[in-house]
């Protein structure tokens, strides 16, 4: 099997919206990304059966552990800020689902939406650059869905394993746990928006600021910023100043367009522009 150059491990989430659905979850915003970026692109995921791949990761390789349902999220935008609910879960993705050949992918993202990925899947790969959103591992909910910031028991052990981690300002429950996870995590990269990204690196801290833009919509801004600057520490055997300022560059793009779609659609043209120049 021709080896994978992108591998991202989360659920696929529906997302609710007035009058339906719409695909969510970081296995679709950074797996379509990453492949727009070039990459042969895998996911490891899970859903109800039926569910649509091709119209939901077109091109992508899948590999899906059936599930009684989908994983689902709410959110309501209130004057105090987003309330968030979970109305399904689909199954825990564990090493026992994890593809032999996939164990070789030059980059893998590790992307929990809803503390889905079992951590020990970072055991699996010894030869590849891995980055972690551990948002998903952040979250708790109640017995109604409703979700909470938590604290990640095991990220002591898990960070310093990764070459990379990745969490906006809204992932952390507390300044104490920002500055917890600067100590365990080789390179720390801080996302904050229209402002761009902080990285943390030994003891250099380094603000790069993003391009200005008219925003539209930012839904998975985050993740698509985490496909990019992934695959930019890659190509550049480790350069993180670069990789930052390349992923501010395609996140930036990314919320001038509606859906996700059209967002991967500006990627792509923007890459061949890019690539031509």
């Amino acid at each position: 099997m021709e080896k994978i150059d992108y591998l991202v491990a989360g659920h696929i989430s529906a997302d609710v919206i007035p009058g339906g659905t719409k695909i969510g979850g970081a296995v679709a915003y950074a797996g379509r990304t990453a492949q727009a970026l070039g990459c042969r692109t895998a996911a490891l995921t899970s859903a109800a059966p039926g569910y649509n791949w091709e119209a939901a990761l077109p091109g992508i390789l899948v590999h899906a552990v059936p599930a009684a349902e989908t994983t689902t999220f709410e959110n309501v935008y209130t004057p105090s800020g987003r309330v968030q609910t979970v109305h399904g879960w689909a199954e825990r993705l564990t090493t026992a689902h994890l593809p032999e050949s996939w164990k070789r992918a030059s980059i893998v993202h590790l992307a929990p939406i809803a503390n889905e990925v079992d951590p020990d899947l970072i055991y699996s790969f010894s030869n590849s650059v891995v980055g972690l959103t551990p948002q998903g591992w952040l979250r708790r909910w109640d017995e109604n869905g409703r979700v909470y910031a938590t604290n990640w028991e095991r990220a002591a052990e898990i960070l310093p394993l990764a070459a990379a981690v990745i969490l906006s300002e809204e992932d952390l429950p507390d300044r104490a746990t920002l500055e917890a996870y600067r100590q365990w995590s080789r390179l720390l990269v801080l996302t904050q928006g229209k402002e761009g990204c902080t990285l943390f690196m030994d003891d250099e801290v380094q603000h790069i600021p993003a391009p200005v833009v008219r925003e539209v919509e930012p839904t998975g801004a985050g993740d698509i910023f985490a496909a990019a600057f992934l695959t930019r520490l890659y190509q550049t055997a480790g350069n993180p100043w670069e990789a930052a300022r390349f992923a501010n560059e395609i996140a930036s793009l990314s919320v001038t367009k509606p859906d996700l779609p059209s967002k991967i659609t500006l990627i792509q043209e923007h890459m061949r522009q890019y690539i031509e120049r």
